[in-house]
């Protein structure tokens, strides 16, 4: 797929705000920090369109990124990260979470999660939330490229464990430097649309 488009995200905290044209919708999940704006960078082929910030938790509204006028990428609030008070997870929650329960647009969603690191408990939780309510559902592995080849097979095993995938889970490498894994998550879109 070539991205010949992408406008700057339309922003909603309700259902009202979401977009109306009935265009696919693929969610973008993930803990903060995770890299979800360097995975829509690399995806869209654009440089800081999806501010990355060093500021965890900048993410605070349903982000719409309408890429060839044909489909939305959605970023959402990232979860577990501590200086956002209870209050305002729990309103990040109940937002995700009304998203999810309404919206037929919702095609597919990719968790990210961070390669270096084993799943956190909060990727588990999410993992199993949005298996809850029957989402086509890919692990999207972050920063592989920061991981030792000596080191991945280890890895694997432990995301395949933790996660409980089998050989039929989707399971995406990703890395923004070398760009592996975006080729995998376009054809994905693609047979969508």
């Amino acid at each position: 797929m070539e991205i010949l488009s992408v406008k700057e995200p339309q922003i909603a905290v309700r259902i009202s705000q979401y977009p109306t044209d009935k265009k696919c919708e693929f969610l973008l999940v993930g803990k903060s920090n995770v890299g979800k704006s360097s995975f829509i960078n690399t995806l869209i082929e654009r440089k800081n369109f999806a501010r990355t910030s060093s500021k965890p938790g900048k993410t605070q509204t349903l982000n719409f990124y309408e890429v060839n006028d044909t489909f939305y990428l959605v970023d959402v609030p990232g979860y577990g990260y501590a200086s956002v008070s209870k209050e305002q997870q729990k309103k990040f929650g109940m937002m995700i979470e009304e998203y999810l329960k309404t919206r037929a647009e919702l095609k597919h969603v990719f968790l990210l999660i961070d390669y270096r690191h084993k799943p956190s408990d909060d990727d588990l939780l999410m993992y199993d939330f949005l298996k809850y309510y029957n989402l086509k559902i890919t692990i999207i592995a972050t920063k592989y490229d920061k991981v030792s080849k000596n080191a991945r097979v280890k890895q694997d095993k432990v995301f395949r464990d933790l996660l409980k995938l089998d050989e039929n889970n989707d399971f995406i490498p990703f890395s923004t430097i070398t760009r592996k894994g975006r080729e995998e998550v376009l054809d994905i879109i693609s047979s969508y649309l």
